[in-house]
């Protein structure tokens, strides 16, 4: 299934099918790609990060939490990344810059004290829509990370004068201090981020028109699943309105 042109509809339209896709994802998640003791939320409203957010918590999670990535208690399941290590079109790896000094480090708990360990973002046009909200995103990606939490960050929309290297350069130069050039053929892009002192980023760009790659998300610093990403943009394609499916797809439904 390719990657379609989001820009062409107005923001209410794509809500509605950025909606499906997260619950979607959630749905494959609890089915079967998630080992034991892990689950997938999706979250209407957190009063820290915001809304759009697909948590995974740890049921037996309990105690502090100081931004390194903590041992788990059931380590079954998963994909060894020693045995199978995940692929993208861009790897790096860098040493996170600190925060500065006074800034508390962000400790995100679940109301019923379940431990989150990973996130996932799947990028608005309102997260484009002006500096403020620019800048609010960024930081509340940059945030999760420092906090220990891994990341996927999915961005179906191109760069702006605001994020000229796409929504993963302006996270990775805050993370790190590096450059992360988008390529220009490639202005969407797909970033799965494993935190800890030294931050991973396997960065997928991708164009319109182009089969939407799977996405590893980090359990741990040694283990991760593979999000059906295509899969379930597909599921959630199939039940978006034909109406709307036709104007997205510029008059060419699939």
């Amino acid at each position: 299934m390719p990657m379609h042109d989001w820009t062409r509809v107005e923001a209410g339209i794509y809500h509605h099918f950025h909606g499906s896709w997260l619950y979607t994802i959630a749905a494959a998640l609890n089915g079967c790609a998630l080992p034991p003791g892990y689950y997938a939320l999706a979250e209407q409203m957190m009063r820290t990060f915001g809304p759009d957010v697909l948590t995974l918590h740890n049921p037996a999670g309990n105690g502090s939490h100081n931004g390194s990535p903590r041992e788990l208690p059931n380590r079954s399941g998963g994909v060894a990344i020693a045995e199978a290590p995940p692929r993208a079109r861009v790897e790096a790896k860098e040493k996170r810059v600190p925060l500065p000094q006074g800034q508390r480090r962000l400790s995100i708990r679940h109301v019923s004290d379940h431990r989150m360990v990973a996130i996932i973002e799947l990028v608005s046009p309102g997260n484009k829509d002006g500096v403020s909200n620019f800048d609010a995103f960024v930081g509340k990606a940059c945030g999760m990370i420092h906090a220990g939490l891994h990341l996927i960050v999915i961005d179906p929309f191109p760069p702006t004068r605001r994020d000229p290297n796409g929504v993963h350069g302006a996270i990775w130069k805050e993370l790190t201090d590096k450059e992360f050039v988008q390529p220009a053929d490639r202005p969407l892009t797909i970033a799965a981020y494993c935190a800890g002192e030294e931050v991973t980023a396997l960065v997928n760009p991708l164009a319109v028109g182009e089969t939407i790659p799977d996405a590893p998300l980090f359990l741990d610093a040694e283990r991760y699943v593979q999000v059906p990403l295509e899969a379930t943009y597909q599921s959630a394609w199939e039940t978006f309105p034909a109406e709307w499916r036709n104007v997205v797809s510029g008059g060419v439904d699939g």
